[in-house]
Parts: C-alpha cells; sequence; structure tokens
C-alpha cells in the first residue's frame, strides 16, 4: 500500500517546504541538536514566525486568526514539520491551540470564540489543564473541585494535579462541579480561570527524570468570571469529552513520523553497539518496526476519517492506547542495547517529556534513559491504558460494560 496525494496537495506540500527551507537555518538538523537556553530561544522565535505567518492554528477560520485551511492542507503541514524536525507551535499551544482552541470552535459562544482565540495565537494568554485531581484522575468524573456561583462571578476551592507545563501558564480551563446534587457525569461545568490571582497556587512536581514539568494547582477562593463557562452551566462533561477526542486524535498524522525517526534510531544505536546481529535483539527491532507500520496505516486511517469530516470521539482512544504501550517496550528494548551503562547516563537529556526525543537527538544514553523513563507517564497521561481499553471495549466495539 503506497498511499498518494493529489496533484493540488503536492503543490501545496512544495509550498510547506520552501517555507522552510527559506525561515530555518542551514544545514538545520532538527530540534534535538539543541539543548539549554538555545533550544528555548529557538522555540521562542520559531512560534513568533509562525505566528507572523499564519502556520500556528491553520485550520482556523481566518477572523479569529488562523489560515482557514483544509484538513488536507493541515495534515500536509503536520507531516512536513514533523520530518523537518520543527514544533507547531510552543510549549503550551498544544493545550491553548490544539485542546482549547478547537474546543471553543465547537462549543465556544461568539463572545468568547471573539477574545479567546486571537489571545491564544498571539501569547497573550498561555493555557494549561485542570482534570485530574487526588482523588479523580482516571475516574474523571468523581472530581471534586467546587464552584459556586456568587453574583457574576464563580468561586473555586480544591486541586487538582499532574498539571503539565501549569509552571509556565498563565491561564487554565478547568472541570469543576457546579451542582454537587447531580449524578457523577452531571453537574460538571468547563471553566476558563485566570491563574494571575492570589486564589492560584501551582506547585511543580519532580518527576522520575529529574524533570518538573507536572505540577499541583490549588484554587483557594479563586474566581472565575460568570460568562466564562463553555458549552453550558453543568454541560461540562460533554465538553470535556470534545476536548479529549482532540488531544487523542490529532496526534495520527504526526506520531507515526516521530516514531519512525526514534525507531531508525535505536537501529543506529543497536549497530553502534555491536549488537545488530545479536538474534534476539533483532528480533525485537524487527517487532518495533512492525508495530511502528501498523501505527502508520493506522494513522492514515484516522486521517482519512479526519478528511471526510469525521471529528475525533471515543473512537481516538485507540490510537492512543496503540503508541502509549508500544512506547514502553521500544525504550525497554534501548536501555537492554545499551546495557550497564543506562545506570550512569550521559549526553544530551529529552527535551521533553512526553513521547519520543526530538528529531535529530543523539544517541546519548541520557536521551535514551530520560525517554524510558517518561514513556511510563505515557499510558497514565491523555487517558490510563486502563480506562482507553474500557473506552474502546464499551463505546466503540459496543461490548457490555465492566462489571463494577
Amino acid at each position: 500500500m503506497r498511499p498518494t496525494y493529489t496533484a493540488e496537495a503536492e503543490a501545496y506540500r512544495e509550498k510547506v517546504q520552501a517555507f522552510l527551507a527559506e525561515k530555518l537555518p542551514n544545514k538545520w538538523g532538527g530540534i534535538g541538536r539543541l539543548e539549554g537556553q538555545e533550544l528555548t530561544d529557538f522555540v521562542t522565535e520559531w512560534r513568533k514566525t509562525l505566528y507572523s505567518a499564519g502556520y500556528l492554528a491553520p485550520g482556523w477560520p481566518v477572523e479569529y486568526g488562523g489560515a482557514g485551511l483544509s484538513a488536507l492542507e493541515q495534515v500536509i503541514i503536520a507531516e512536513e514539520f514533523a520530518k523537518a524536525g520543527v514544533p507547531t507551535g510552543g510549549p503550551n499551544d498544544v493545550f491553548g491551540i490544539q485542546m482549547l482552541g478547537n474546543t471553543l470552535l465547537r462549543w465556544g459562544s461568539d463572545e468568547q470564540k471573539s477574545h479567546y482565540l486571537p489571545r491564544i495565537l498571539s501569547g497573550d494568554d498561555t493555557w494549561c489543564q485542570g482534570y485530574s485531581e487526588p482523588n479523580a484522575g482516571s475516574d474523571l468524573a468523581n472530581l471534586a473541585l467546587k464552584a459556586q456561583l456568587d453574583g457574576d462571578q464563580w468561586i473555586l476551592n480544591g486541586q487538582k494535579i499532574w498539571t503539565s507545563a501549569g509552571h509556565l501558564a498563565d491561564h487554565i480551563f478547568t472541570l469543576a462541579r457546579t451542582e454537587p446534587d447531580a449524578p457523577r457525569h452531571k453537574g460538571i461545568s468547563f471553566l476558563l480561570v485566570d491563574m494571575r490571582q492570589p486564589g492560584v497556587e501551582v506547585r511543580p512536581i519532580k518527576m522520575i527524570s529529574g524533570e518538573s514539568e507536572f505540577n499541583e494547582v490549588f484554587y483557594t477562593d479563586a474566581t472565575a468570571r460568570k460568562d466564562d463557562v463553555i458549552g453550558g452551566v453543568n454541560n461540562g462533561w460533554a465538553v470535556a469529552m470534545t476536548l479529549l477526542g482532540f488531544e487523542r486524535g490529532e496526534a495520527a498524522a504526526v506520531n507515526p513520523i516521530r516514531f519512525q525517526a526514534e525507531v531508525d534510531r535505536l537501529f543506529l544505536l543497536a549497530k553502534e553497539r555491536g549488537l545488530a546481529s545479536d538474534p534476539r535483539i533483532r528480533q525485537r527491532l524487527a517487532d518495533c518496526y512492525s508495530k511502528v507500520q501498523i501505527m502508520r496505516y493506522s494513522g492514515m486511517r484516522v486521517l482519512t476519517q479526519f478528511l471526510g469530516g469525521h471529528h475525533p470521539g471515543p473512537d481516538a482512544a485507540i490510537s492512543k492506547l496503540y503508541w502509549s504501550e508500544y512506547h514502553k517496550q521500544v525504550t525497554e528494548l534501548s536501555l537492554d542495547i545499551i546495557g550497564a551503562e543506562a545506570m550512569t547516563p550521559s549526553g544530551r537529556h529529552p527535551s521533553s517529556a512526553f513521547s519520543t526525543d526530538d528529531a535529530g537527538a543523539p544517541n546519548s544514553t541520557a536521551s535514551w534513559v530520560g525517554t524510558f523513563l517518561n514513556a511510563r507517564a505515557g499510558t497514565i497521561y491523555a487517558g490510563s491504558s486502563q480506562v482507553q481499553r474500557n473506552i474502546v471495549g464499551e463505546m466503540v466495539l459496543g461490548l457490555p460494560k465492566e462489571p463494577r
């Protein structure tokens, strides 16, 4: 199977490639070759470049700062950026643009879209996600953060946890219980909260990798405007599920490219370590390669549905479950190839605690060990593997619910 694009699509691809060739430095080898302040500075300036060129939210309507591009053109941008090894935005844009922005386009009022969408793109507002709680992680409907309406504002009290990049954000979209006596999935509202107020406290959590990209967020009489409820009061569960669909489904275009680059680097590591002819290692490498190819074709299926107008739904759980479980397998193999040296890693560390290391990253032991440690979290964040299996079984395959 060798899928092809239309001549018009390939013409647009050449346009994107020309943009990248013009804006990227000579002999660019991918963002994985950068680290520290050099990496931070590049991402900051690159986001400004994308904003000026209309590439930050290419599928949004022009009236809200997007480019109004077709779904196929958006896929091509995602593919070419991934191949070039450059990000599609800043560190919090996955929350502000991909998740909240797309959800606002579907659920937000005209006033909410006009106010928030341009500010998301300009960087005036930087967002994070307030979903999980100490007693409501995988069981999101069990959340206890309370929001009570007092005149023209909501008063929030409670806690969120595992808030990715919360230390970098100044706004948080928050699920709160606005009707305590309602059934579990009812009485929940989706609120937009400004974090730049005394009632919001952010505490970083140190991860097993040594990084602190997760956080606790505490609300103590924090406030949100009455009109900053998305999708209507007590309708937050439906809004939240829409957002999770965007979070899990959007990666179909990019993940296969990133994972293919990673497994290619793993093949090189096996050769460098003199293990490429070991039959046990070869069998495991072949298994990883096969799984990446399956991921690629599964991604094509998702993209075909996306191009046909299908919005991400429960079926997005399939891709999330697949890549996160696979990533544990491939990173375990990397440590087996490295051997005892993995206990004293050295060299460049991965630039992100999520998914693979960036394109162009060297085969340093620190890169592989850090990615291995981060892969543990991939089966939990954005929906645990156990929950994803239940979603696939019950909501995609129509199987009976698991007995309680």
